[in-house]
């Protein structure tokens, strides 16, 4: 069951339509304060660190919504339920009134990767996979993590080459987002 909405209300930043358990609220929060943390070191615009944090807030805001409700909303099928979140969220988020284009790309793609991305998907995407208590997590994710400021396109593309090899190792295809944002990557370095 997802959270009520009186819990909902109580995080500033999540918009009123979420469909979240409490599980995913903290970790959103974790999310958005590794944003503002970054955002600090990395001295980026007020703008710009609010483009993170209104992606922060939105990646996952129906990630707990019915599976059916999931499948309706999303303008993109990658097939399992767990990556229908971000393009569902991204076709509500627009719904009701997200209008940044590099937003909407950050939350759509967050969990696969895009080449359509700018800087705020860039950094929602290491920052969901970085952020402290999402998993058991080796020495070396705190490491990156920390590395994020000094370099962020090295651990970008660290973290790609990782989830690439996981979704190899366990057998499962390849989005052809995926293979497109690695791509861009190794072209690039």
């Amino acid at each position: 069951m997802a959270q009520s909405l009186r819990a909902i209300e109580d995080e500033p930043g999540l918009p009123s339509w979420a469909q979240v358990k409490r599980k995913r609220v903290k970790h959103i929060r974790r999310v958005a304060r590794l944003l503002e943390r970054w955002a600090d070191a990395l001295e980026v615009s007020a703008h710009e660190r609010n483009r993170w944090l209104r992606a922060a807030y939105l990646h996952d805001a129906i990630k707990d919504a019915p599976e059916s409700e999931l499948r309706e909303l999303a303008d993109i099928d990658w097939g399992p339920r767990n990556l229908l979140h971000g393009p569902a969220a991204a076709v509500v988020a627009a719904q009701h009134g997200e209008t940044d284009e590099g937003v909407l790309a950050a939350v759509r793609y967050h969990s696969v990767g895009s080449v359509e991305w700018d800087r705020v998907g860039h950094m929602l995407y290491l920052a969901d996979y970085l952020e402290p208590g999402r998993r058991k997590q080796p020495k070396r994710v705190t490491i990156w993590r920390e590395l994020v400021p000094a370099a962020p396109d090295v651990v970008l593309a660290e973290i790609a080459r990782r989830r690439v090899v996981d979704q190899v190792s366990q057998g499962h295809p390849i989005l052809p987002e995926t293979a497109a944002f690695w791509n861009a990557l190794v072209a690039e370095g």
